[in-house]
């Protein structure tokens, strides 16, 4: 299982997060358009997203309402990271019970804390159920 699956078309940002999360020990798959992110959710399993909004084939929103609506990924976590930081954009990923949504640019410490946070709470979980 992949602990992080980053789904970015823009090359910098996604090599920058792929460094990063990896360097913290994570597992990491990536993928560069809403399709492939669908194909890889279901390749990897990654204990969550980060996911853009604005993407080459799919959405991202259209992403996460794929996630949702399947039994077998509908509590896979995910995070929104774009730089559509509108409020409607906002809600309509958190009505569609995204984890947390973090708006570019941002501070890679942000993106650590809200993977790391969501990763052990998952953690801590699964040891009471």
């Amino acid at each position: 299982m992949t602990d992080i699956l980053i789904v970015e078309d823009e090359q910098a940002i996604l090599e920058s997060l792929e460094f990063i999360l990896t360097r913290c020990g994570w597992s990491v798959g990536v993928a560069r358009d809403g399709e492939a992110a669908l194909q890889a959710v279901m390749r990897f399993r990654p204990r969550l997203v980060l996911l853009d909004i604005m993407l080459p084939k799919r959405g991202g929103l259209d992403v996460l309402k794929v996630l949702r609506s399947n039994p077998a990924f509908a509590s896979t976590s995910v995070v929104i990271l774009t730089a559509r930081g509108q409020q409607y954009d906002r809600q309509a990923a958190m009505d569609m019970k995204a984890d947390d949504f973090i708006t570019k640019p941002y501070a890679n410490g942000d993106v650590v804390n809200a993977v790391r946070r969501i990763l052990e709470s998952q953690t801590c979980s699964a040891a009471h159920a």
